[in-house]
């Protein structure tokens, strides 16, 4: 083998893992975020559409809620309850507090965790304003409601059953959207939403 074709075949096998140590990188985020939803690793609280627990138990626990704001995110946000004592496995509806005090329209996102982590994988949200976007209207305020509950499973979990406190938070980011509705369009959105729901 001529040194040239050594050169050329150095070339190819760096070139392969250049572009598979990329694809690698490109992958890691959403299966990172895949797997810490399926699991409750890092504080992800696992979802589900329908509270299927049927045991409640006599045993309380000191939920908290925080509330942040991503850099340049206009919105005033806050929890309406600061801190909630529940039963582990009962099913309970909290409510955030978002307004926009722009004269722009503002589509948010929020992200979420739960400390500590090791209970992450016990805290399930049944329903929750985070499942989506958010789009307030200037001068709009919203309550956005969290339905949750505690998985009884917790006080099996040698790690995390002496969990005495789960801070629940949120922190909203602007999405940033290039051709972003008309303000006419989204109001007449809203209302027509706001009809349904009434009807």
């Amino acid at each position: 083998m001529t040194l040239m074709q050594r050169n050329r075949r150095m070339l190819i096998l760096l070139a392969a893992l250049i572009g598979l140590t990329g694809g690698a990188a490109w992958a890691s985020v959403p299966l990172y975020d895949w797997f810490c939803r399926v699991t409750g690793y890092g504080g992800t609280p696992l979802t589900q559409t329908t509270s299927s627990v049927e045991q409640i138990l006599d045993r309380t626990i000191q939920i908290r809620f925080d509330a942040s704001l991503a850099r340049g995110m206009p919105w005033d946000f806050r929890p309406v309850d600061r801190e909630l004592e529940v039963k582990i496995g009962e099913s309970v509806l909290t409510f955030y507090e978002a307004s926009n005090p722009t004269s722009k329209a503002i589509v948010g996102t929020a992200s979420y965790n739960v400390y500590p982590f090791k209970a992450g994988g016990y805290f399930v949200k049944v329903d929750c304003f985070c499942f989506e976007e958010q789009v307030l209207l200037p001068g709009e305020s919203v309550l956005m409601p969290v339905n949750f509950y505690v998985d009884p499973d917790i006080v099996n979990d040698q790690e995390a059953s002496s969990t005495a406190t789960i801070t629940l938070s949120y922190t909203f980011h602007q999405k940033d959207i290039s051709n972003p509705p008309p303000e006419a369009e989204l109001a007449d959105e809203l209302k027509a939403s706001q009809r349904i729901e009434g009807s």
